[in-house]
C-alpha cells in the first residue's frame, strides 16, 4: 500500500498528539519493506523525522500553512490534489481539526477525543464550534475512524453517529526503551543539575491549559497539604504555557507557598524519564482525557501517580493509581498526604504501575492501525454499483447523491 501521513497538527513536537505520530512513524518502520510511507510535513518541521528519513518519503509542507484555518484550507483545498497525484491508497489524519471532505481515496483518522463536547470552555469559541459542528459532519466522510480509547470510541458514537463498522478501537502504546525504572539516584543528580530540583517534588507534566488540565485545583490541595504536614516539597509543572496560563500562573503566585511551586515550561522528550524516574509522585488531576500519556509513562518509570479518572483515564490507569475526583480539592490533598507519608503504598502503587505499563505496546498499535488501512483500502478496491456521478460540495455541505 500507498500510505500517506498529514502531521501538520504536531505543533512543533510539544503535544501529545505529536508523540503519538512520531511513536506510530517509528512503529511503522519495520513496515516499510511492504508499504511505502509518504509523510506531509511542515518545513520548519522536518528536522523532528530525521529517525524515519531513510525509510519513508517525506514531503515538505510550505510553511505559509502552519497558521490553523490557513492549515485546514490547504487540507480541504490543496491535499486532495496531491493524494490523486501520488496515487495514495490511504490518507490519515492523526486529528479531528484536519478531517478532509473531499474523497480524493479512501480516508481515515485518529480521534484523541472529543475535548469540546465534554469540557466547557476548553478552547476559544470558534474552535469550540468547529469541534462540535464541523467536526460532526466531517467525520461522516471518512472511511474509517480510529479511537485510541474505549472511551473516546464511546464519546464517538454518542456525539457523531458513526457507524459501527466504520469505528475502530486502537490503544496507543508506550516507549519501553525511554520509560523504564533506570536508576533513580542517577536521575535525582540529573534534575537537580537541569532544573534544580533539591527537594522532594510532585511531578505534573502537561501543557499549561486553563481550566482542562486542572492546574488551580491542584494548587489549592497542595497549599492544604504543605500546611498541614509541613513537608517541604515541591509541585513541579513540566509544559508550556497554553490556554488560559496566566490564571494559572496568577494561582502560583497566589499561593502560601510561591517559590515551592516550579514551572519547568516545555520538557525535552529526553529529559522527561529522568523526571519521572526523580520525582516522589506524580499527579494527574485532568478533567479530561481522551488516553493519557502521562501517567502511564510515569508508572512505566517506576514512579507511584495520583490519577483522575475523568474521560479515558479510568481505563488508562486502572487500579494502578491513587485515583481522585479532580474536582474535589479535600480527596487530591488527601492523596497527596498519603503518597508522602504511606510508604506501602506507595510501593504498592509502584509494582502495580510497572504491570499496567506493560498493556501498552506501540508495535501492536501500529499492526492494528496497518489492519484498519488495509481494510479501507481494499474496500475501494471492489467495484461498487454504479449509483451515478458523486460531486463534492462545499466544506461543510452533503455532496450530490449522499
Amino acid at each position: 500500500m500507498k500510505i500517506a501521513i498529514s502531521t501538520s497538527v504536531i505543533q512543533r513536537g510539544q503535544t501529545g498528539i505529536a508523540q503519538y505520530v512520531f511513536a506510530l512513524v517509528r512503529a511503522l518502520l519495520p513496515h516499510t519493506t511492504r508499504h511505502e510511507i509518504h509523510l506531509l510535513v511542515l518545513e520548519e518541521d522536518q528536522s523532528l523525522f530525521d529517525f524515519a528519513r531513510d525509510q519513508v518519503r517525506i514531503l515538505p509542507v510550505h510553511e505559509q500553512h502552519r497558521p490553523a484555518l490557513r492549515n485546514i484550507l490547504w487540507h480541504q483545498l490543496h491535499l486532495p490534489a496531491l493524494a490523486r497525484q501520488h496515487g495514495w491508497d490511504v490518507l490519515h489524519v492523526p486529528s479531528y481539526r484536519r478531517l478532509l471532505w473531499p474523497r480524493p481515496c479512501p480516508l481515515s483518522a485518529t480521534i484523541h477525543d472529543l475535548a469540546p463536547f465534554r469540557v466547557a470552555g476548553k478552547y476559544d469559541p470558534l474552535r469550540m464550534f468547529y469541534g462540535r459542528v464541523m467536526v460532526r459532519r466531517l467525520a461522516q466522510r471518512q472511511d474509517a475512524v480510529i479511537a485510541i480509547s474505549e472511551n473516546t470510541a464511546a464519546d464517538i458514537r454518542s456525539c457523531f453517529r458513526l457507524p459501527e463498522n466504520r469505528l475502530h478501537v486502537v490503544h496507543n502504546g508506550l516507549d519501553h526503551q525511554r520509560f523504564h525504572p533506570g536508576d533513580p539516584a542517577a536521575s535525582r543528580i540529573s534534575v537537580r543539575q537541569r532544573f534544580n530540583l533539591d527537594q522532594p517534588f510532585f511531578l505534573y507534566v502537561s501543557r499549561l491549559e486553563h481550566p482542562a488540565k486542572n492546574h488551580v485545583r491542584l494548587i489549592a490541595a497542595y497549599d492544604a497539604f504543605r500546611k498541614a504536614t509541613g513537608l517541604p516539597w515541591l509541585l513541579v509543572f513540566g509544559g508550556g504555557d497554553w490556554h488560559g496560563a496566566p490564571i494559572i500562573r496568577a494561582a502560583a503566585a497566589a499561593s502560601a507557598f510561591p517559590h515551592d511551586i516550579r514551572f519547568l515550561g516545555f520538557v525535552p522528550d529526553t529529559e522527561l524519564p529522568d523526571l519521572y524516574r526523580a520525582a516522589e509522585a506524580f499527579v494527574y488531576p485532568s478533567l479530561y482525557e481522551g488516553f493519557g500519556f502521562p501517567p502511564v509513562e510515569a508508572m512505566a518509570c517506576g514512579c507511584p501517580v495520583i490519577s483522575s479518572t475523568r474521560g479515558a483515564l479510568a481505563e488508562v490507569v486502572a487500579d494502578a493509581a491513587e485515583c481522585i475526583d479532580p474536582l474535589d480539592v479535600p480527596d487530591l490533598d488527601t492523596a497527596l498526604r498519603t503518597l508522602a507519608t504511606d510508604e506501602t503504598r506507595r510501593r504498592q502503587l509502584i509494582t502495580a504501575g510497572l504491570a499496567n505499563a506493560k498493556r501498552f505496546q506501540w508495535d501492536v498499535c501500529a499492526r492494528n492501525t496497518l489492519r484498519v488501512w488495509t481494510s479501507i483500502a481494499a474496500t475501494a478496491r471492489t467495484p461498487a454499483p454504479a449509483i451515478g456521478p458523486r460531486h463534492p460540495g462545499p466544506i461543510g455541505m452533503p455532496p450530490a447523491h449522499e
